[in-house]
């Protein structure tokens, strides 16, 4: 599991985009417009089409990474958009709502051209113009593939979960395996990026996964995927709590009760949860990055230098003290086929993040540069969680923790860890439960029962009674289960690998079938949006299937050994989740404890 809190996947920098903070803010004739049945496939591939030709004839950025570094490293905010507008010319012809303003690019928030953008989506249809909208959805589309390398980076990275995966795995499996891992990743996103470009226009945009889902699918499809991001949300929530709720214990000296240490971070979260724009987390969340690289500096400066913490190990593994470091070749002997499964979810979390990528080449100014940004970012993370993984496993061996810096001795350097950990948590759970909460009450509040959007005075109070109810819910699940790997091994297999490995061979044969169903008599009129089919059903399936059949059909078997996987690790986490309970291997594996299962 990737414990560094910003790469526990789906989760954009605030810094990039307020395109979470649209969730729950579109009024209801636009959330309709944005996902109309009657749209068809056909029409979708026009406009994206068309997109992508005027694309093409914008002028270069200047260079790959625009004004990425300013943001990195001061949070400066850029006065303009690149190539937009900046005079009001758009929001002067576009009927406004009031608070209902952000920004879009990398540190340019509150600009005049991003307004316009989200109150353009907010205007009656008789208001705006098809040229005006474009130019509106263009201004928000202004990121360089050098900024999405940046931001796959920090969403993904984070290897204090590696060490403890070579333990379950040993150095061949653990290597092949996240290398394949790795590699299938950059395949996927590259699948996504195939559907999205095809898909994505000026008139219609993609906003988020399950937009991409409802245009290959319909709006089953779109359901699936939201109500399991929400989940996901959820789960990295409560996985939080549990485990910086240790490390508060630990920085406690153990004298703090476990239960009261979750309480306490739970109160913290649900407080600064409060705030609804992830635009202010904008800085606080470049410092979060940044407290993380250094965790992992230090962590592996201290353990080349110091004995594992065997304390830890015993109480929370079973491990014997002061035995001599073991190292495996192969699969570590004692462990079970269901070890070594939960082992492997490790890599699958270790890679999750996919969730975020639409997200991202929605904000791009030319999304057909994604796969650059993509490649070196997916490269760069296999690097660091092979030097990381490799050299912790190397001096720790069998008592490498997962994360890797609650492992290590002397105290006061786990305790440096912990405090650094602890705020980079804290920021983390607070976007994810801010997004995690805004797309529940967008799909069920809103769409279900037509509340209000949140900007009004009813919607802020609606916000302010759901912050504390979602983090209580979030408070239970952790202290009911304080089995860090077992249970983020369960959500890698439940969530994560379904974002990141299963939906995305899926949505490539979809795509790919209706693309290729389309025959060259059949045509679409964009003046009138009159459609001729030929035919439909089963029979245009099968012919758009065959066209490119090879393909087709490894993403099918792709598919379903992603399912097959997820199913294997949800079984596996179970069951050693059930066995932390009923053997307890020298762990304080109790729910609602006062002793954390970590010393």
């Amino acid at each position: 599991m990737s414990l560094a809190p910003q790469a526990l996947g789906a989760v954009a920098d605030p810094r990039s985009s307020v395109e979470a903070d649209n969730i729950g803010s579109y009024g209801n004739r636009v959330l309709h417009t944005l996902h109309d049945p009657n749209v068809t496939f056909e029409e979708y591939l026009h406009y994206a089409s068309v997109s992508r030709a005027e694309e093409s004839e914008l002028p270069p950025a200047k260079g790959p990474f625009g004004n990425v570094w300013r943001s990195i490293f001061l949070g400066k905010k850029s006065k303009t958009l690149e190539g937009n507008p900046a005079d009001g010319s758009v929001v002067n012809t576009i009927e406004q709502s009031p608070g209902e303003k952000g920004a879009r690019e990398m540190g340019e928030k509150d600009t005049k051209a991003s307004d316009e953008v989200n109150n353009s989506f907010m205007a009656p249809a008789s208001a705006v113009t098809e040229e005006e909208w474009k130019d509106a959805s263009r201004a928000a589309r202004t990121a360089t593939w050098g900024a999405v390398f940046y931001l796959i980076t920090t969403d993904i990275l984070g290897p204090f979960s590696v060490p403890w995966a070579f333990t379950q795995l040993g150095y061949g499996p653990g290597i092949a395996l996240y290398t394949v891992f790795g590699g299938l990743a950059v395949y996927t996103g590259w699948q996504l990026w195939k559907v999205f470009i095809g898909l994505d226009s000026d008139r219609y945009p993609l906003k988020n996964y399950g937009d991409m889902a409802f245009r290959v699918y319909g709006p089953w499809a779109r359901y699936v995927c939201n109500v399991l991001q929400n989940f996901q949300f959820f789960l990295n929530v409560a996985l939080l709590i549990m485990t910086y709720g240790i490390s508060i214990r630990q920085l406690s000296r153990l004298r703090l009760c476990f239960i009261v240490c979750l309480i306490v971070f739970t109160i913290a979260g649900f407080l600064l949860g409060q705030i609804r724009s992830l635009q202010r987390f904008g800085y606080v969340a470049n410092l979060a990055v940044w407290l993380n690289l250094l965790v992992i500096f230090f962590t592996m400066g201290v353990v080349a230098h110091s004995p594992p913490n065997y304390v830890a190990a015993q109480q929370t593994y079973g491990i014997p003290p002061n035995q001599p470091i073991q190292h495996t070749a192969g699969s570590p002997a004692g462990l079970t086929f269901l070890d070594n499964i939960n082992g492997l979810m490790q890599a699958v979390f270790s890679y999750g993040g996919a969730t975020l990528f639409c997200e991202l080449m929605a904000e791009m100014r030319k999304p057909k540069d994604f796969w650059k940004g993509l490649v070196c970012a997916e490269m760069l993370i296999y690097v660091c969680y092979m030097l990381f993984g490799l050299f912790v496993y190397s001096y720790q061996g069998q008592y490498a923790a997962n994360p890797a810096f609650q492992g290590i001795d002397p105290q006061s350097w786990q305790d440096v860890g912990n405090a650094l950990g602890v705020i980079s948590a804290l920021i983390a759970a607070c976007m994810y439960g801010n997004i995690g909460i805004k797309v529940l009450y967008a799909n069920v509040g809103q769409e279900l029962f037509h509340g209000p959007r949140l900007e009004t005075r009813k919607g802020r109070f609606i916000w302010t009674a759901l912050v504390p109810v979602y983090w209580i819910a979030a408070f239970v699940i952790a202290a009911s289960v304080p089995q860090i790997s077992n249970f983020s091994s369960l959500v890698g297999a439940a969530c994560i690998m379904q974002f990141t490995y299963t939906f995305p061979p899926l949505l490539m044969i979809g795509y790919n079938t209706q693309r290729d169903a389309i025959l060259p008599e059949e045509t679409f009129d964009p003046v009138t949006g009159r459609l001729n089919r030929i035919d439909g059903g089963i029979k245009r399936w099968l012919r758009g299937y065959r066209r490119r059949w090879l393909q087709n059909t490894w993403d099918l078997v792709f598919f379903l050994g992603s399912c097959a996987t997820a199913v294997l690790g949800i079984y596996a986490s179970v069951v050693l989740l059930n066995d932390g309970y009923q053997h307890n291997k020298g762990q304080n594996v109790v729910a609602f404890n006062c002793v954390s299962p970590v010393g």
